[in-house]
């Protein structure tokens, strides 16, 4: 144990650790151990210790038609498939944020699939309607892959179309898509999405205009453990390049792939889910990402119990109540939230919760 107590403590001072220490710790460190260290590296990142924080916001689908390919997603469909094929209109919108704006929304999450006929043209033009008829609301639109492939199909560049984006008024960039930033793993699970390199300069391309993002990891599929690490290391080295000024990586939120239908499920790829796997990811999180303030609980994957222990192992945030969510519920995901229940959650795993902002202001 002497050479895992000096990493712990390299860790402790909130130093990068290297490839082979953090590989060590996520291998041989007791989860106990692992989980304190943890805790006692998020009481020092964050204003005050004792705040969980949460948001309340609406996943709204652009469109369901995507060409990428991912065999973990249920909620996609071909272009062709006439029958099931929809883009979301204006009118639904007005709808869908009517109604999250009455139970407390500040903010539309809007994500689609890779479609071969919208271009940055759409977008521009979406964006820039919500934002005329609420002024007040934050986009967190798009993500990574979206933003490679609006450029291709529109014969523009990626930072081109994030300047565009972000003049339409796109506020945030989501972290979806990372899935495990590995080329192999990629081609396996995702055969037609944009590469993970291409994630990587997307999200860099966005730090340098000042778009914060997130960063998200979907694991327990065909990735190594040495992957999931590499993962987030990539992610760790990516952060310090960010502008000094740029917010570059809000947080980071890990989730478990949910099998249920997919074809990777066909495949006979079965999910390894355990709760202390994902206590020890959280706690791997923290312990990596010295340079991210925040790392989200996935209670939609692990549900209320397990999140609540993971705020005890490195992670301070709950994330949304998510008033709609479609993609990874289609795949078998289940828990739910409510304002009311998400409060008590929080405040029965110890904390006090404060609504916050996808900036992580809090909120009243």
């Amino acid at each position: 144990m002497g050479h895992i107590d000096s990493i712990l403590e390299k860790a402790l001072c909130r130093e990068p650790l290297s490839r082979s220490e953090a590989y060590d710790l996520y291998a041989n460190a007791p989860l106990q151990v692992l989980c304190s260290v943890a805790d006692t590296l998020r009481r020092s990142a964050v204003d005050d210790p004792s705040v969980v924080t949460w948001q309340i916001d609406r996943n709204v689908n652009i469109t369901n038609v995507c060409i990428s390919g991912c065999k973990f997603c249920n909620f996609h469909c071909k272009p062709h498939q006439e029958d099931r094929a929809y883009i979301t209109t204006m009118a639904e919108y007005r709808q869908k944020i009517d109604e999250a704006l009455r139970l407390g929304a500040d903010q539309l999450l809007l994500q689609g699939g890779l479609h071969p006929r919208l271009g940055i043209d759409f977008y521009e033009t979406l964006l820039s309607q919500i934002k005329r008829e609420y002024p007040t609301l934050r986009l967190n639109a798009l993500g990574a892959p979206e933003v490679s492939h609006i450029a291709k199909i529109s014969g523009i560049t990626t930072i081109e179309t994030l300047q565009r984006l972000k003049a339409a008024g796109l506020d945030t960039l989501p972290g979806a898509g990372a899935e495990i930033l590995n080329e192999e793993v990629r081609k396996r699970i995702s055969p037609a999405k944009p590469s993970a390199h291409e994630w990587i300069r997307v999200m860099h391309e966005a730090h340098t205009l000042d778009i914060p993002t997130t960063a998200t990891m979907m694991y327990s599929h065909v990735e190594t453990p040495q992957q999931r690490i590499d993962h987030l290391i990539t992610l760790r080295d990516l952060q310090a390049l960010k502008p000094e000024a740029s917010r570059g990586f809000t947080a980071f939120i890990p989730w478990v792939f949910c099998p249920q239908g997919t074809q990777l499920e066909r495949e006979g790829v079965a999910p390894r889910f355990s709760a202390t796997e994902y206590l020890r990811i959280i706690a791997m999180s923290r312990i990596v990402l010295h340079n991210i303030r925040n790392i989200q609980a996935s209670w939609l994957t692990v549900g209320k119990e397990v999140a609540q222990i993971a705020l005890h192992s490195g992670a301070n945030d709950m994330g949304s109540i998510m008033i709609e969510e479609n993609v990874v519920s289609s795949a078998g995901a289940s828990t739910r939230f409510d304002r009311e229940a998400m409060q008590q959650t929080i405040r029965r795993a110890g904390f006090t919760p404060r609504l916050r902002d996808q900036l992580y202001n809090y909120r009243e």
